[in-house]
């Protein structure tokens, strides 16, 4: 791993790996995305009767995370979860939601005295980005403060909690201005571009690889639900993405690349990383 290498970890259900003969629901996986070299460093099937919130952390216990940042949705916003990825040298960038809701009010409401004073009083950073195209335009608006543990860490109970972190997103789409706030905890110093690209890379999760599980690997249409292998299925879908995307001397999609590598033993080999 690099230095700051952002690890976004979020769960995907497998629609249909469920058997209604057996009574079995459907399987979650637990997946976690190194961002920039986008690979699959692991995953972590969900137990029956459980949730991701214990998937995460035995997710995290075979990563090596020290040097990167940790990027979970709400559901990972969990004590023990962010003393696992402190114990383990890493940094966390996680959401806060209104399933924590003492801790959610306590950081809304901290923003919002914040911006009324002006920051007067606070240490804070900001940073925004602009995207236009297709008829809408979308503004984002940074925004993180720390040396805030007497109103967000008092007990100190949230592991090297350092810094709150606001994401607010402004998008003009047929005339029609929307507003969204979110919020994150985070164990990084101030510096507004980076929280902000690392909650945008956090979304590589999404876009580059459960889109592409669905789309490219039809893992959402697979009929696949006997005993262990809709699992086992999972995890090859994740190698064959990790193995099509590093090959790079074809300037093709993954569905193309995987497309070819059944037509082409040459072409696979390369992709397996073997010599015919």
């Amino acid at each position: 791993m690099t230095n700051g290498e952002v690890i976004a970890i979020d769960g995907k259900q497998l629609k249909h790996s469920y058997e209604n003969k057996f009574e079995n629901n459907p399987i979650n996986i637990v997946s976690a995305w190194a961002a920039d070299t986008k690979l699959v460093l692991g995953q972590k099937k969900v137990d029956d009767k459980s949730n991701e919130i214990t998937a995460i952390p035995e997710l995290i216990k075979v990563l090596d995370i020290a040097g990167c940042i940790v990027t979970i949705d709400a559901i990972g916003c969990q004590k023990n979860i962010v003393s696992l990825i402190y114990q383990k040298k890493g940094d966390f960038i996680i959401a806060v939601k209104k399933n924590q809701k003492n801790l959610y009010k306590s950081v809304e409401d901290l923003f919002k005295e914040a911006i009324s004073k002006q920051f007067k009083g606070f240490q804070f950073s900001t940073h925004s980005t602009s995207e236009s195209g297709h008829g809408r335009e979308e503004i984002r608006n940074y925004l993180m403060l720390d040396n805030i543990s007497s109103q967000i860490n008092p007990d100190n109970k949230w592991d090297n909690l350092k810094s709150i972190g606001m994401v607010e997103s402004v998008r003009t789409e047929n005339g029609k201005t929307t507003v969204e706030r979110r919020y994150y905890i985070s164990s990084l110093d101030l510096d507004a571009k980076k929280f902000g690209n690392s909650v945008r890379n956090h979304w590589g999760i999404e876009n580059s690889l459960h889109w592409v599980l669905d789309v490219a690997l039809g893992e959402d249409n697979s009929r696949i639900r006997k005993e262990n292998a809709p699992h086992n299925f999972a995890v090859l879908r994740h190698i064959a993405i990790n193995l099509l995307g590093k090959e790079r001397s074809k300037k093709l999609g993954i569905k193309n690349k995987q497309f070819l590598a059944a037509m082409d033993n040459n072409y696979l080999a390369k992709v397996l990383g073997l010599s015919l």
